[in-house]
């Protein structure tokens, strides 16, 4: 039995808020930011994290995985904001975009089904919910692999899963190389959840070391000055345009491993990084980041069909925040307090088994 526990780390909301204003800045089309795209990576990457962490934790104190439960606080964590966002979204949207009229419940029904990452990627649906395509991959994420996880321990012992898990990260790498190599469009290579598994799978596998071979994460953390080299590249990374194919290969997985050593930095919840991803500002920001992506595409869509960036920013990022604070105190806080048996939510830490986005 390892010492290691999951508990609330503030950093990471900092790192999800992070993600998120990456993302919006990306999709406000911020000159010198076009890579802010990769900011939904590090979303992969600490959802694997988080999520694998939980499953191993629960195998290791009870000898199994309870598929019931981890699937019913998924929903409750996920559904009812979803299903609110998308139920307003299809009253507002034919009047904000009358030319979408006749998609708009197409839209919001591929939406609700997680189908959107092979949705857009082959039948262009949704097509006025991008944004929608990452959740539908973390969604296949959470189907799958407590099963897989599952699987595999039955298989190998536990503190060899890791090794498991790094064979599937290189095979996923790989798989979505060969599709590059063999001409496919991009924007089908960019979407679809079988080419875009590295990131929670790189996660997977800092969650298996970080429970089974502490010794061995615990020297990982030891280096990490090395590992944090791989910072600074992310500045580098926004000259990527979102259909250039380098990005598919070496952009999606500078930003894995950037994140992954930020992870490996802030877990002992120590250090100028973590302090940094600590200010209460980010936090804030990245409790509500969820929230913050649903409703942040609608907003900027509206807004860069009138106005420039500057404005698209200066107004869509407070006006996203506002709904997502909106949701978060409403219906996400009921549905949380329901998940974790009806305690108080007033002051409450967000749990660390929340989504990444």
């Amino acid at each position: 039995m390892s010492g290691f526990q999951l508990k609330y780390n503030p950093a990471m909301d900092g790192l999800r808020a992070v993600a998120i204003i990456l993302v919006f800045l990306s999709h406000a089309h911020v000159p010198l930011f076009d890579g802010a795209f990769l900011g939904v990576d590090i979303f992969f990457v600490l959802s694997g994290y988080l999520i694998t962490s939980l499953l191993l934790l629960e195998h290791q104190r009870e000898g199994h995985i309870d598929y019931a439960r981890f699937y019913l606080r998924r929903a409750l964590r996920l559904m009812p904001a979803l299903l609110l966002f998308l139920a307003t979204y299809w009253i507002v949207a034919p009047l904000l975009w009358p030319e979408d009229q006749g998609t708009v419940t197409q839209d919001v029904l591929v939406s609700v089904a997680y189908l959107a990452d092979y949705g857009i990627a082959f039948f262009d649906s949704p097509d006025s919910l991008l944004h929608m395509w990452s959740l539908s991959v973390e969604e296949h994420y959470y189907l799958v692999w407590p099963v897989l996880l599952a699987y595999l321990l039955r298989r190998v012992p536990p503190a060899r899963v890791w090794g498991s898990v790094a064979l599937l990260y290189l095979l996923a790498f790989l798989w979505r190389a060969w599709w590059v190599d063999a001409g496919q469009p991009f924007y089908q290579i960019f979407f679809r959840f079988d080419t875009r598994a590295t990131g929670m799978l790189l996660g997977s596998l800092l969650a298996a070391l970080a429970i089974h071979r502490s010794g061995w994460f615990e020297a990982l953390a030891a280096r990490q000055h090395y590992l944090l080299w791989l910072v600074p590249v992310f500045p580098f990374l926004m000259a990527w345009g979102w259909d250039d194919n380098g990005a598919l290969l070496w952009g999606f997985a500078l930003a894995e491993l950037a994140a992954l050593a930020i992870l490996v930095a802030i877990h002992h919840q120590r250090g100028v990084v973590f302090d940094m991803l600590s200010l209460r500002p980010l936090v804030w920001l990245g409790k509500i980041s969820y929230g913050v992506y649903l409703w942040h595409y609608p907003v900027v869509r509206w807004l860069r069909a009138e106005f420039s960036w500057p404005v698209v920013v200066a107004v869509g990022l407070p006006m996203s925040m506002a709904l997502a604070w909106l949701s978060f105190c409403t219906i996400e806080r009921w549905a949380l307090r329901w998940r974790d048996g009806h305690r108080a939510p007033a002051r409450k830490r967000p749990p660390v088994s929340a989504p990444a986005h």
